[in-house]
């Protein structure tokens, strides 16, 4: 296995797979990282205090990395795959499964990860991936225990990278909607950074309550109008990835969202930020995404508009439903659309069935 990116995510993910069994080169830009992590087991910019284990090897070198790899997780920052993967192309592996571990769209194109795998790699689409859920990376690493969904247009892709990409700690389910499963990683990050916004303001758990939920209703119409099944954006590459990141200070998209709530702005936020934000540089697209197919985002319309300095972050949560002056109904997909109340309930309670028994029942996402 072979995973480009040397960050926590993807050194996180190099160790679920190494402590699952598999050989495990890790591919990272810098050399002096790439031999630190090789000779002395760690990998202190990203993942202090971390032990890696002994079947996991690293390399500044794209060729070896790739070398004979039957599958190569992706792991760098969104803004950036085109240019990683026209350099990985001549080293690839005929037949070789292609993983992304991103959560972005890119700008300009507003094109989903795999969508730009799909374009710059002459693979077959069957043998592309994506990996998305509820994956704060210190708390893998640590080895909490926790869940993931594995989505591929083909069912038998999806479970030969979840059967690796498993281990004592560590459980994939999976799915056949990248779609929803790649716009869930996306938009939960919106969400999380509204949630940090009104956190640094100072306000509440009822606040942030209601946004969290508001938000699950933004991003479920959202991918749905984009072809996505509304289940999906109930489970782990939904709502298990939305709580997660809204909860944690580990999440980067949440810790943003704080500073810029205490009154920061943008270019020292971004300073004060080691790695890339993902939630940050997606909003725009996102909003222009929304707007070409007729979808409201108010809430991550407020986000654009506090990180564009035109609202101040306190004002924020007030104006989450002005989208109206008419009281409007909570739920904005009709029964049939979402298949019914009961079916979109009995999504949540397996989402936390999941979460709750990952370790003692099989199923999908």
């Amino acid at each position: 296995m072979a995973v480009l990116g040397a960050g926590s995510w993807g050194t996180t993910f190099a160790k679920i797979l190494a402590d699952g069994g598999a050989d495990v080169v890790l591919w990272a830009r810098r050399p002096e990282l790439a031999r630190e992590i090789t000779e002395a087991r760690r990998n202190s910019d990203y993942l202090p205090g971390i032990n890696l284990p002994e079947g996991l090897r690293a390399t500044a070198r794209l060729d070896l990395a790739l070398a004979g790899a039957e599958q190569v997780f992706v792991s760098v920052p969104s803004q950036s795959l085109r240019e990683n993967l026209i350099l990985a192309e001549p080293f690839l592996a005929p037949g070789a499964i292609v993983v992304s571990l991103m959560k972005g769209v890119e700008r300009g194109s507003g094109l989903r990860m795999s969508q730009i795998i799909a374009e710059i790699l002459p693979i077959n689409p069957d043998l592309i991936a994506a990996i998305s859920g509820p994956n704060l990376a210190l708390e893998i690493a640590k080895e909490q225990p926790t869940a993931a969904v594995v989505s591929s247009n083909s069912l038998e892709t999806a479970q030969a990278v979840a059967m690796l990409a498993r281990n004592r700690y560590f459980r994939s389910y999976v799915n056949t909607d990248v779609i929803g499963t790649e716009f869930g990683g996306v938009l939960k990050n919106l969400i999380a950074v509204a949630i940090g916004i009104v956190d640094g303001v100072g306000y509440g758990e009822n606040t942030k309550a209601s946004i969290i939920t508001r938000g699950l209703v933004e991003m479920t119409d959202f991918a749905v109008a984009y072809g996505a099944h509304p289940e999906t954006l109930a489970g782990l590459a939904g709502l298990g990835d939305l709580i997660a990141t809204c909860q944690s200070p580990l999440s980067r998209n949440n810790t943003a969202g704080r500073l810029l709530g205490q009154g920061y702005g943008i270019n020292d936020v971004v300073k004060q930020m080691q790695q890339t934000t993902e939630g940050l540089a997606s909003v725009g697209p996102i909003l222009d995404l929304a707007r070409a197919k007729g979808v409201d985002m108010p809430i991550v319309e407020q986000v654009r508009q506090v990180l564009a300095g035109t609202l101040k972050p306190r004002d924020l949560a007030p104006h989450l439903t002005t989208d109206s002056a008419e009281p409007q109904g909570e739920r904005t997909i009709d029964d049939e659309q979402a298949h019914g109340g009961a079916a979109l309930w009995g999504s949540v309670k397996r989402t936390f069935d999941q979460l709750r028994h990952s370790g003692r029942r099989s199923g999908g996402d």
